[in-house]
Parts: structure tokens; sequence; C-alpha cells
């Protein structure tokens, strides 16, 4: 492999009547002054076929690139630490079958427990470690009663990533992944949540129930890919080591999905700081 081969997504393209451009990984077109280096040359070498060395007539263009973040040393994908495969998949099985089917081909090893609102759940912190996974996935088809994740949000203490994601009628949501202890919980989403909207007591009650509905919104298979594939790659992204290549990270960033556009939109998010005890007053 050419240590002076092209970065995923970015392209070299030969203009008719002009020069040579490159199209970024953004989309951007840029021109490329080649001067006189040979242009069959360089475009072998940036495809990982051929080579030269810095000091010949494409070392300045070559360098070019590699200053522009254009080429990569290693473009092969990172494989799956062998520590952090077992992954746990809970929640409803429209999500959690293409979830799996995603993690098994990154070269994780996803077990499923089924675990839709109306069955029994998880309770407790040493119930969702059976089996020490490395990771928890808990994918619900509706929103989150009460209390649900209240000890998977304590996953992040045992070394255990917590990711998860739910609906609420046509919005669905993806939170942020949760590594360590400080990260962003689900009590912390559901607080910043109510912050944000004037319509906190009606949240709050939509959350607690009852609710009244009529037809029910049922995820389509495009929906439910869209979903699991966002998870995938956060939670590969954590295994693997690889960056975030846009936006905000996942550690701080929560999305929504619009089911019936399925339309991704990222807010930032940050952890809810523990509130301070009132000091006592002598006397």
């Amino acid at each position: 492999m050419s240590r002076h081969q092209l970065a995923p997504g970015v392209e070299v393209v030969a203009v008719p009547g002009r020069n040579l451009a490159v199209r970024t990984a953004d989309g951007e077109f840029l021109s490329v002054r080649t001067r006189d280096a040979d242009q069959e040359a360089l475009l072998s070498m940036l495809s990982g076929t051929g080579g030269a060395s810095d000091g010949d007539e494409l070392g300045p263009v070559v360098r070019a690139f590699a200053d522009a973040g254009y080429l990569v040393a290693e473009p092969e994908r990172p494989e799956w630490p062998a520590a952090r495969r077992p992954v746990r998949l809970l929640g409803d099985a429209a999500l959690t079958e293409p979830l799996a089917g995603h993690l098994a081909a990154l070269g994780a090893e996803p077990r499923t427990t089924a675990s839709a609102l109306g069955d029994v759940t998880p309770t407790t912190v040493e119930d969702l470690l059976e089996g020490n996974p490395a990771a928890v996935v808990w994918c619900l088809d509706g929103p989150v009663p009460d209390g649900l994740w209240d000890a998977a949000d304590r996953l992040p203490e045992h070394d255990v990533a917590w990711l998860r994601c739910h609906h609420e009628g046509w919005q669905a949501y993806v939170e942020p992944l949760a590594v360590a202890p400080g990260d962003v919980t689900a009590a912390h989403i559901r607080a910043r949540r109510l912050a944000a909207t004037p319509a906190h007591r009606e949240l709050s009650a939509y959350w607690s129930g009852p609710r009244t509905t009529g037809v029910p919104v049922r995820l389509t298979v495009p929906a439910a890919a869209l979903l699991a594939a966002l998870l995938a790659d956060d939670l590969g992204r954590w295994a693997t080591g690889a960056p975030d290549t846009a936006g905000l990270p996942a550690r701080r960033r929560l999305r929504q999905v619009d089911l019936r556009t399925l339309t991704v939109t990222e807010h930032p998010v940050l952890p809810v700081p523990a509130v301070a005890r009132m000091p006592k007053k002598d006397g």
C-alpha cells in the first residue's frame, strides 16, 4: 500500500482543456497546478499503484496533497479489538436485528436479549453486566418509561460503554455514547430536553404517561436501518479508536431523526452538573 494514497472520499479528476482538479471529502472541487510534473505518474502514485521519491518533480505536488490532509498512510479499516467485541443488545427486534448485522460485519460479537416495553427488562447494573459485555446498546420502539435506564446510566462506572436510542412519535433520538464517568447519560438528556422547551410540563407528562394514541407509528425498514447504522458507526469508532469525521463528537452529540423524511439533525449536549447541597445555617 503506497504511503501516497488518496484519503477516503478524496478523488482527482482530469478536466478536459484544463488541469487536474481534486474533489475533497466535503464535495468541493479545487484546481491542481502540477507545473512540469508528469500527470500520469502523479495519478498512478495517488491511486496507490505507483511511487516516486520526494526529490523528483512530483515531490512538491505530493507534499501539497499531504499538507492539505488529502493523503493517508494506511487507509485500511482498523480491526475491532478483541477486548471490545462482546456487545449486548437490548430492546425491540426491529432495531436490534439490523444493528446486530452491522456490528457483526464490523467485527464485533453482538448478543441480543429481547426486551420490548412490555417484557421483563434488566433493572440492576448486575443484570446488565451479565456476560461481561464491553458495551450495552438499548433500542426502544417508543418513548422511554420513567426510570427504565437509571441502572444503565451507571454502566460507564464499570468501564462498559453505554449507547441507546428510542422514538417519540415520528421523532427518533440517538443519544450520545457514554464510555466513562462524567459522560452524558440518559438522565442528562431528559434534563436538558426539559430545560430547553417551554412545554416542559407537557413533555414530562408525556414521558410519564398514560398517553392516548390511535394508529401507532411503525418503524419502516429504511428507518430502522438508518438508526442501526448510526448506532453501529458510533460504537465502531469507539471500539477502534477511529476519529469522528465531521460535526460534533459522538460523546457530546444528540441526534434527532425525522422518521418520515429520514432527515438527521445534530444537537450539542453536555452533562448536567450535580446540584450542590444547600449550606447549613448556624443555629
